[in-house]
């Protein structure tokens, strides 16, 4: 909004020649979102408490977690509110690749929202609650690539196409009954792996920070032509606006960590952990880079494979060797993997602090790819 109103005016003055600068914009949102963050955090989580939304703890989770049971939750309304604000703000209001992201958010936080209003407001069963919300995150994801294929974004590559990181303008292209499936896999694979992580205060506040972050910084330079042509990607017209809005992700982020640092006042639930990654899910899609999301989100795939993995195994040695053999013979001593270090003896935020550390270095990695080729 303040780019249509500001940025027509640098004809009478210089100064409002920044807001064309997407670089300005992008720190704006940041800056905007960090701030919207510590002025509705306090109001929303006393909103939470009075209301009694309480997190619920389960029995067979750690014992140092139980003491947790109460603090109040849903607080991804925070995150939703300050990245949607501040995109709106800073963004421009004529781009699809930043409204497309501003919807993602807004659909992934609702469903997300009505899983917690459901589990514990309502008390409902949670194999009810698990079917409803995977049904919404299909349902989206389908949604998504309809949308996607009808009216491409790009008409440089093909809508169903999508880069390979390592090399130089090499795109995977696939068949449109194929496509609608893999965006679904990208957006519901990627809700909930921050749902899995989103196990210990901060953790997965601090690593969307991280991840958004990276996310910035190739939408950037996927959205210049100069520096698209240098390092042999797409060079998509328009997809810099995502810079503002994965700017405000992580400004928002960093906000709600502000209360959701150890000790946590208050916890994201599904509302914020599916509208986060819906929405680096979405970005990553819109960019034709969902591999590499992979890399960027490294610690949130190795929590969510930790799952996969755990519940695998256990049920091939219960079926094949007895309940017994299989309680005996865990991959993880609990699962999520975060929950398996804890078991080791690690505090929670050592945990944290480690994870943030190997989130660091999944961007960074991911970000080297772009001068690997």
């Amino acid at each position: 909004m303040l780019y249509h109103l500001l940025a027509p005016l640098a004809k009478q003055h210089i100064l409002f020649n920044l807001f064309n600068y997407i670089t300005f914009r992008a720190a704006g949102a940041t800056v905007t979102a960090l701030l919207l963050g510590f002025v509705v955090g306090p109001r929303i989580i006393r909103a939470l408490r009075e209301r009694g939304v309480g997190q619920v703890i389960r029995a067979e989770g750690p014992a140092s977690h139980h003491g947790k049971r109460g603090t109040p939750t849903m607080g991804g309304l925070i995150v939703i509110l300050a990245t949607v604000i501040p995109t709106l703000l800073w963004a421009r209001l004529d781009n699809a690749y930043a409204l497309v992201a501003v919807g993602a958010t807004l659909w992934m936080g609702a469903i997300g929202f009505l899983d917690d209003y459901l589990k514990i407001v309502r008390g409902k069963s949670q194999g009810l609650v698990a079917r409803g919300k995977l049904a919404g995150q299909i349902s989206f994801g389908l949604a998504l690539g309809v949308v996607l294929l009808a009216t491409p974004l790009s008409s440089i590559a093909p809508a169903t196409s999508t880069q390979l990181p390592l090399l130089k303008y090499v795109l995977l292209v696939l068949p449109w009954y194929l496509y609608l499936p893999f965006v679904t896999v990208v957006v519901t694979g990627s809700s909930n792996a921050v749902n899995i992580t989103d196990g210990l205060d901060g953790l997965a506040a601090g690593l969307t920070a991280i991840a958004a972050g990276a996310f910035a910084v190739f939408a950037y330079l996927f959205g210049r032509v100069d520096a698209a042509r240098y390092l042999g990607v797409l060079h998509l017209t328009g997809a810099g606006e995502l810079t503002i809005f994965c700017g405000a992700l992580a400004g928002a982020a960093l906000g709600f960590l502000w209360f959701n640092a150890h000790p946590a006042q208050v916890f994201m639930g599904d509302t914020g952990a599916l509208a986060i990654g819906g929405a680096l899910g979405t970005v990553a899609i819109l960019l034709k880079a969902e591999f590499l999301l992979l890399l960027v989100g490294g610690v949130f795939v190795a929590e969510a494979l930790s799952v996969m993995v755990q519940v695998s195994v256990y049920r091939w040695y219960r079926r094949t060797r007895g309940k017994e053999y299989a309680d005996a013979h865990r991959v993880f001593r609990m699962a999520p993997l975060h929950h398996h270090f804890e078991k080791l003896g690690w505090a929670e935020p050592l945990v944290v602090m480690r994870f943030y550390i190997l989130g660091v270095l999944c961007a960074a990695i991911a970000l080297a790819t772009l001068k690997v080729r």
